[in-house]
């Protein structure tokens, strides 16, 4: 049972970064177990590997039928938020960090089905391009080019940010909440990037600003519209898998989950996902 446990999580990671969602990643998961119980071989050696393929199949498929659903969605769509317990410490620590960044899912996003495959099995979870041959049915040389193309979109629109302690992580996003309760609007300013950016995802179930909102100024207006029709939310620090969080709560309920990135001291991004299909995770825990 705990083996089983440990492939669940770690097939999640896979999953989740393949597709971004967690709903969807728990689908192929479950899936790809069902198989490993109905069709695996009798004299299988080694399950995860297995699975690996199995799931990463099942989400290659995925994939093609879930662009064709983002193109019509309404407004910015953004990954589902996850919890850092929800996963895993298992291969590369950095990658791993890294590979869930919304800016580098965003990009993910923009990718053939293969070469995100390619790219995350390879790249994230340093599968040999032979193995990543069996998944997406091509040529290890093939594979090694669709990562290889992968690889510099990210680089070059999701370029790896500096290393920030989780500690000063802890410092901005507290100064954050401390000036968003004050309705101090110079402090907020001031822990803003010149370049910051703030995406919401509502999907057409909640109102949400349907494009990204960039500036300190603008940002805060837009904050300060938020924070008086939702008078009362109470905001409640969250460490997520991408990064330090907040979870906004209001009258009990979960309405909102936002990722925040920081650079040199400052807020560079706020990913407020309000959608709430998206929220189910942490509903579940409020």
């Amino acid at each position: 049972m705990e083996d089983l446990e440990q492939h669940r999580r770690y097939l999640f990671a896979v999953a989740y970064r393949l597709l971004g969602s967690a709903a969807e990643a728990e689908d192929a998961v479950q899936e790809a177990l069902l198989r490993l119980h109905t069709s695996a071989p009798a004299d299988l050696e080694h399950p995860r590997a297995w699975l690996t393929t199995v799931t990463s199949r099942i989400c290659l498929d995925m994939l093609g039928s879930a662009r064709a659903r983002r193109e019509t969605y309404v407004g910015t769509w953004l990954p589902e938020p996850i919890a850092a317990v929800d996963d895993t410490d298992l291969g590369d620590a950095s990658a791993l960090r890294e590979s869930v960044r919304t800016a580098v899912l965003l990009v993910l996003e923009t990718l053939s089905p293969a070469e995100r495959v390619a790219f995350v099995l390879h790249d994230v979870f340093g599968m040999e391009f032979d193995q990543v041959a069996a998944v997406v049915r091509r040529t290890p040389s093939a594979c090694r080019q669709l990562a290889s193309r992968a690889r510099r979109r990210v680089r070059d629109q999701a370029p790896q940010r500096a290393h920030v302690s989780a500690a000063e992580h802890q410092r901005v996003a507290a100064a954050f909440l401390k000036a968003s309760a004050d309705g101090d609007v110079a402090a907020l300013v001031s822990l803003l990037d010149p370049r910051v950016v703030l995406r919401s995802d509502g999907g057409g179930e909640v109102r949400a600003a349907r494009f990204p909102v960039h500036g300190p100024q603008q940002v805060v207006a837009l904050l300060s519209g938020l924070g008086r029709r939702y008078a009362g939310v109470r905001s409640v620090p969250v460490a997520l898998a991408s990064g330090e969080g907040i979870v906004l709560v209001l009258d009990g309920d979960v309405i909102g989950v936002a990722g925040v990135e920081i650079d040199a001291g400052r807020i560079t991004e706020l990913n407020l996902v309000v959608n709430p299909k998206k929220l189910r995770r942490f509903a579940q825990g409020s």
